[in-house]
């Protein structure tokens, strides 16, 4: 059990321990209790012809993808086809394997492509890589992707995203009891809880939304301030969830700090204030669509560990103040722009894909992608580490251990010339 501590001028989280682990396992509770102790986290396509050169083209994939600089390509979507990984254009057939009209010309093409691809392969040239968009919406046999209505979909969540938003300056200007440091302990500890409770990400995305929001306009004393918070991921559960805790687990998590009406009147007050409006696009919601579209040219590495990568980007990103003055598309197109380039730190990670599903050119990125490169790069010496120790379990590849370059290239944040 925990309770957030916060003096006038620090900041402490104190395990209270009424009770053993052992008898932390028969307390019977609907959803079960904690049962590991972390008073520790808050102390701070080829061509048709010869077999043998048919086999040389299928051992390249990137004869796909790869072309000589000045061929055609078209950039709309619309006009690809194939399955989810791939999507090859139909502008980019070869014109020059069109226009052969004798067998000699077709080998000896086909034996001059072989031998190019062979080359590309063993020097890995970048320079005559060809920038075209994929179809992230091409299946349409997963109805659960909705894939005719996600254009639309998203269209509209790019609009609603501008409202409900809470002060960029809500500490400065209303509160005057909490600091950015109480509400970064307050989320981080929030974290630990919906990882315990196993409770959805998005979960945790609505609360903090949820906490912003409030405290941008009512001003709450730092004794209250936990109780804002399990209030708001009460709430924020109960939308999202299919079983949400039961309010007297979120008070026993607190050691009993706050009872049960106290939680309920202090929701009747979040739920009036916010006038009920609780959808709200956060930054899971564009985050799952920017890496689908960056997996899909994401060749090499595995995808599993770009999704972990940018989803831990993302939450350590709720922890920043400062962040609150970006979009949630923003910050989710930045978290994708900085997990392909720690993965791939000699790459630009930014292409023709993701600058059409995001929206945003490298450009636009430069400011946040700064801050979420210095909250990556020296969060290890972070007092929270609820969300790093999190991210180093095996189940999700141990990401935050990854390394990060110190410094990004300036070049990636050019925005390409039209």
């Amino acid at each position: 059990m925990f309770v957030l501590q916060i003096s006038s001028s620090t900041i402490m989280v104190a395990d209270l321990k009424k009770m053993s682990i052992a008898s932390l396992r028969n307390v019977n509770t609907e959803r079960g209790s904690f049962t590991k102790s972390t008073s520790n986290q808050f102390d701070q396509a080829i061509p048709h012809g010869d077999t043998a050169l048919q086999k040389e083209l299928v051992c390249c994939p990137s004869l796909l993808t790869f072309v000589p600089s000045g061929a055609n390509h078209d950039n709309s979507p619309g006009l690809s086809e194939g399955g989810d990984d791939m999507s090859i254009c139909h502008s980019m057939e070869n014109p020059v394997l069109d226009c052969l009209d004798d067998g000699d010309s077709v080998v000896s093409s086909l034996q001059h492509w072989a031998d190019m691809a062979s080359n590309w392969r063993k020097h890995g040239s970048n320079s005559l890589k060809i920038d075209t968009i994929a179809d992230i919406d091409s299946n349409h046999d997963n109805p659960q992707l909705c894939a005719t209505l996600a254009f639309d979909i998203y269209k509209h969540l790019r609009e609603a995203e501008t409202k409900r938003r809470p002060l960029t300056d809500f500490v400065e200007t209303t509160q005057k009891d909490i600091n950015t440091s109480m509400r970064a302990v307050l989320i981080d500890w929030l974290v630990e809880v919906t990882e315990e409770y196993r409770l959805e990400p998005e979960t945790l995305y609505l609360t903090v939304n949820y906490i912003d929001r409030y405290l941008s306009g009512k001003v709450i004393s730092k004794q209250r301030l936990q109780l804002l918070g399990v209030t708001c991921l009460l709430i924020a559960a109960k939308y999202e969830e299919i079983c949400p805790p039961q309010v007297e687990e979120l008070c026993y998590i607190t050691d009993n700090t706050y009872t049960k009406d106290e939680v309920l009147r202090m929701e009747a007050s979040i739920l009036n204030y916010l006038e009920f409006e609780m959808t709200v696009p956060t930054i899971k919601c564009f985050l799952r669509r920017f890496i689908r579209a960056a997996q899909v040219c994401h060749e090499g590495s595995p995808t599993l560990h770009l999704e972990f990568l940018a989803s831990y980007i993302a939450e350590l990103s709720l922890l920043e103040y400062s962040l609150i003055c970006y979009l949630p598309s923003l910050i989710a197109a930045s978290c994708t722009f900085l997990a392909k380039f720690i993965l791939k730190p000699t790459e630009n990670p930014w292409n023709s894909t993701l600058r059409f599903y995001t929206q945003y050119q490298p450009s636009n990125l430069r400011d946040c992608v700064n801050v979420l490169h210095r909250i990556f790069f020296v969060g290890t010496g972070s007092n929270l580490r609820a969300i790093r120790e999190k991210y180093s379990q095996h189940k999700y590849k141990f990401v935050a251990k990854k390394y990060c370059p110190s410094s990004i290239p300036a070049e990636f944040f050019q925005d390409p010339s039209s």
